[in-house]
């Protein structure tokens, strides 16, 4: 298989990680110059991020309730998998199935000999075998791009500044810390923590939307069949309108790993999605189709 690189993608996508390490320079500096000491919170969050990559898998199936299943109990989800693994040069992840009318699919792992996929029975029953190949090819995609491993990294500050953020907060509401030694005090880190919290919040939330656009045009190379990945793209939002709020809810946590976010109306990740327009998806899927002569 022959990856075809998106120039202007990429181009975003470092300059995104450009744009956060800049972020996390200046936050670093003003804890030094202000005689801050993080080394327990580094090493707290940096242990916290450690566990959270070095069980993924096992933490997203649980949360999920998702079932790992033998090539015995679903042998053509199997037989699909083990295709586009073999075309993306990546081991046979383990593959599950979660039991909800929610239609989607997710994949997760430190690293693709950890990998797991998994799909929902919503979307067995929502899709045909080319969409659900399609829409496996996305998945896979993530692994082959190691996207948990580097969303992963590029939360480790912004993670330090939320537990730094936490902190300055209960400094200040029992009265710690002296003023007269420290200019700026509890209230002021806690200000700064937020803001560069806040900011490296909404630049890793564009770069796993551009993280989608990347595995988007993975799966359509995979498949050779991105009219597949559009229709898959189509249905799944045209059936989560269906579906109800109780039923999101529940797998709501999730959002970040699915391929479409399972948002009731109450939530406000609609606000700071993880996932760019379904139209914005089309549309680059589209214009790939012509690059590929494939329409």
């Amino acid at each position: 298989m022959v990856w075809v690189r998106d120039t202007g993608l990429t181009i975003r996508m470092f300059a995104t990680m450009a744009l956060l390490a800049l972020v996390y320079l200046a936050f670093l500096s003003f804890l030094y110059a202000y005689g801050v000491n993080i080394t327990f919170i580094a090493v707290f969050a940096g242990l916290f991020l450690f566990l959270q990559y070095y069980y993924s898998d096992k933490l997203v199936l649980l949360a999920s309730g998702a079932r790992i299943v033998s090539e015995s109990e679903a042998p053509e989800l199997h037989a699909i998998v083990r295709r586009l693994a073999a075309n993306a040069g990546l081991p046979m992840p383990r593959v599950a199935i979660v039991d909800t009318p929610v239609p989607n699919a997710f994949a997760t792992g430190r690293n693709p000999k950890n990998a797991v996929v998994a799909v929902t029975t919503g979307l067995l029953r929502t899709l045909n075998a080319e969409e659900i190949e399609a829409v496996l090819g996305h998945e896979l995609s993530h692994i082959k791009n190691r996207d948990v491993m580097v969303l992963t990294i590029a939360s480790f500050i912004s993670t330090i500044a939320w537990f730094i953020m936490r902190w300055a907060m209960f400094m200040g509401m029992w009265g710690y810390g002296d003023r007269r030694e420290n200019n700026l005090g509890p209230l002021a880190i806690f200000v700064i923590s937020a803001i560069v919290w806040f900011v490296s919040f909404l630049l890793i939330r564009a770069l796993s939307r551009y993280r989608e656009f990347a595995a988007d045009a993975g799966s359509a190379l995979l498949t050779r069949n991105p009219k597949a990945l559009i229709s898959a793209l189509l249905k799944i939002s045209g059936r989560m309108d269906r579906v109800s709020s109780d039923a999101k809810k529940e797998v709501e946590g999730l959002n970040a790993f699915f391929i479409i976010p399972a948002i009731s109306g109450e939530s406000l990740l609609s606000l700071f999605s993880t996932h760019p327009p379904i139209e914005k998806r089309i549309e680059r899927l589209e214009k790939l189709s012509r690059e590929l002569g494939l329409y």
